[in-house]
C-alpha cells in the first residue's frame, strides 16, 4: 500500500519539532534516497503526503506517537521542555535530543498515569514538596539538615548501606514515602543525568539508568531541590552552562548542586575524617564509599571547604577522567523484564497491578500502564513473584 494518506500537514510539522528533529535529521533518520528535505517539506506545507508504510515508520518508530495523531484537526497542547525546564538556557533546550524528547514525554504520560491509578491524590502521608519550599535566603547547609530531619534519615543508616546499590534503593524508597514518584530508563545520553517534572501532586524524578549508582543517587537528590524550588529541571554531566546563566535560574542550578553534596556528606561530618589527612586517591575512594557518593564529590567537598585548591581539583577531575570506563554487562533476554522492573520501581508495579486484581483497571490498561505488551505481562508477573 503505497498511496499517499492525506494527513494534518500541520500535525506533521509539530510531530518533527516536538520530537527534537530538524529536516534535515529526520531525512537522516528516515534513511531513503526518495525522501529529501524538499520531500519533507511537501509533506508539511501540505503539497503532498507520505505514503501509509511511510507514516507508520514516522509515528511508531521516530516522532513515537499514535497514527491517529497525524489525522487530527489540529496539534494538541503539550507542555514543551522549554515550559517543564525554566532554570535551563534556552541554547541547552535547542540541544535536547530525539531521545531525550521522548523519555520527557514518557515522564509526562506517567504524570498522567499517576493521576487515574491515585484518582488525583498523591497517596504519601508526608509531601515533602508540599512541607517544603526553598527561599533564596536559606543557607544550603540549613536546608540539608532541615531534610535529613523530615525525611527521619540518620548518617549512621546512611554509613551501614553496604553498597552504591543498595543505597540508591534506600533513598529511592525514602523519597517515593515522601511523595515523589521515581521513573529510570537508558537515557542513551550520557550528558543527561536525570530531569524532574514538577507538579503540586505528582511530581516526578526521571533518572539515568546507564549512568553509575553514585551519579544517579547525586541527581536524585539535585532534582528533589529543584522540587522544592518548585522547579522542573534537569541534571547535567557538565556544568558549563551554569556560567551563562544569570539572575535566580543560575542561583537555583548552582543551590541545587551544593544542596546534593551538602545533603549526602555533610560538611561538619566530612571535616571529622579530612583534619590532618592527606588527601589522597584512597582517602578519597575510602570517603566516597562510606557515604555511598562518587569520589568527585568528595573532591568537590574537599575543595568547597578548602582542603585543597583548584589545580589540585582540576588535575584529578583529569586523572580520573582519563581512567578506562570498567566493562558493562551485556543484556540477556530475561533482563528485560529487570530491567522494567528497575525503570518502573517497585511502588508503581505494585499499585498497577492492585488496580488490576481490584477490577478498577482491564488488562488491556495494565498493559498500557507497564508498557508491555499485553503477552507479555503474565511472564513479567512471574517474574517478580519468583525475585519475591
Amino acid at each position: 500500500m503505497n498511496e499517499s494518506i492525506p494527513v494534518n500537514p500541520d500535525i506533521m510539522r509539530w510531530a518533527r519539532e516536538t520530537a527534537g528533529y530538524s529536516i534535515e535529521g529526520l531525512v537522516d533518520k528516515i534513511k531513503r534516497k526518495r525522501v529529501t528535505a524538499t520531500v519533507v517539506q511537501d509533506w508539511e506545507n501540505g503539497n503532498a503526503s507520505p505514503s501509509y508504510p511511510q507514516l507508520e515508520k514516522l509515528a511508531y518508530k521516530i516522532f513515537k506517537r499514535p497514527l491517529a495523531l497525524f489525522f487530527f484537526p489540529e496539534p494538541p497542547e503539550e507542555e514543551t521542555p522549554g515550559q517543564s525546564f525554566r532554570t535551563l538556557p534556552y541554547q541547552e533546550i535547542d540541544l535536547i535530543q530525539p531521545t531525550m524528547h521522548h523519555l520527557i514525554r514518557k515522564a509526562m504520560v506517567f504524570r498522567e498515569n499517576l493521576k487515574e491509578l491515585y484518582d488525583n491524590m498523591n497517596p504519601a502521608k508526608q509531601k515533602i514538596f508540599i512541607d517544603f519550599e526553598i527561599k533564596s535566603s536559606d543557607p544550603v547547609s540549613n536546608v540539608a539538615k532541615d531534610v535529613r530531619k523530615y525525611l527521619d534519615s540518620s548518617l549512621d543508616e546512611q554509613y551501614a548501606l553496604k553498597s552504591n546499590e543498595d543505597a540508591l534503593k534506600y533513598w529511592r524508597n525514602l523519597l517515593e514515602e515522601h511523595g515523589i514518584f521515581i521513573f529510570k530508563d537508558a537515557f542513551k545520553d550520557d550528558e543527561f543525568s536525570g530531569f524532574c517534572l514538577y507538579d503540586n501532586v505528582y511530581p516526578i524524578i526521571y533518572i539515568n539508568n546507564s549512568q553509575a549508582k553514585s551519579r544517579q543517587i547525586f541527581t536524585l537528590f539535585h532534582e528533589l531541590a529543584h522540587i522544592m524550588f518548585r522547579t522542573g529541571g534537569v541534571d547535567l554531566r557538565h556544568d558549563d552552562f551554569v556560567q551563562g546563566m544569570s539572575g535566580d535560574n543560575k542561583y537555583i542550578e548552582i543551590f541545587c548542586n551544593k544542596f546534593a553534596g551538602e545533603f549526602l556528606v555533610p560538611s561538619e561530618d566530612v571535616q571529622k575524617h579530612l583534619r590532618n589527612k592527606s588527601i589522597d586517591n584512597k582517602l578519597l575512594a575510602s570517603l566516597a564509599k562510606k557515604y555511598s557518593v562518587s569520589r568527585e564529590v568528595i573532591l568537590r567537598k574537599c575543595l568547597d571547604l578548602g582542603y585543597i585548591g583548584q589545580a589540585f581539583y582540576e588535575s584529578k577531575v583529569r586523572e580520573w577522567k582519563t581512567e578506562s570506563p570498567k566493562n558493562k554487562k551485556t543484556s540477556s533476554g530475561d533482563d528485560y523484564y529487570s530491567n522494567k522492573n528497575t525503570y518502573l520501581g517497585n511502588r508503581y508495579i505494585e499499585t498497577v497491578f492492585s488496580k488490576y486484581y481490584q477490577g478498577v483497571i482491564s488488562k488491556s490498561q495494565l498493559s498500557d500502564y507497564l508498557g508491555i505488551k499485553e503477552s507479555n505481562v503474565p511472564k513479567f508477573e512471574d517474574k517478580l513473584l519468583s525475585r519475591s
